[in-house]
């Protein structure tokens, strides 16, 4: 679990945007998203399915038997990452990914961050605005309740 302290590396807040059209946390090969039931019933909703319904069309279960979003069998990358880089259920999408970058695993170390700014463009962008200690703490609040995620089919 991540500390909640004003002493946290990241506390002061940290410049980042989510760029147009970029899709590049999404487009990670092998990724995973976990589910909270929350999001099963939210991407249900979006699909006019019943949450049963959706997660035998659209997640899968991992070896602990939580939910995760399915994979693309193509390209190993998010089923609803579209080919202009696009989220097609963006207004529905699971809270992991409302997270990115700042997931737990991300916001450990200064280390930890710099590899994640590898893969995201929208860290300390021109564009980018300060994300503040507070909102930067709910995110990691959303990934850790999503991580955590839930087991039986509802």
């Amino acid at each position: 679990m991540f500390r909640d302290r004003d002493d946290d590396w990241w506390a002061e807040g940290i410049q980042f945007t989510c760029l147009p059209d970029c899709g590049r946390c999404c487009d990670e090969p092998e990724g995973i998203v976990y589910l909270s039931e929350e999001d099963a019933d939210r991407l249900a909703e979006h699909h006019q399915l019943t949450r049963a319904e959706w997660l035998a069309r659209d997640a899968r279960r991992v070896a602990d038997g939580r939910w995760v979003l399915e994979s693309s069998r193509e390209t190993s990358t998010c089923i609803y990452l579209d080919e202009a880089k696009r989220c097609t259920v963006y207004e529905s999408k699971p809270a992991q990914c409302s997270a990115f970058p700042f997931w737990r695993e991300n916001m450990l170390t200064d280390h930890s961050w710099r590899n994640t700014k590898r893969i995201c463009p929208g860290i300390d962008h021109p564009d980018a605005i300060v994300v503040d200690g507070d909102t930067i703490r709910l995110h990691l609040v959303a990934d850790t309740h999503a991580e955590r995620g839930f087991r039986h089919r509802g």
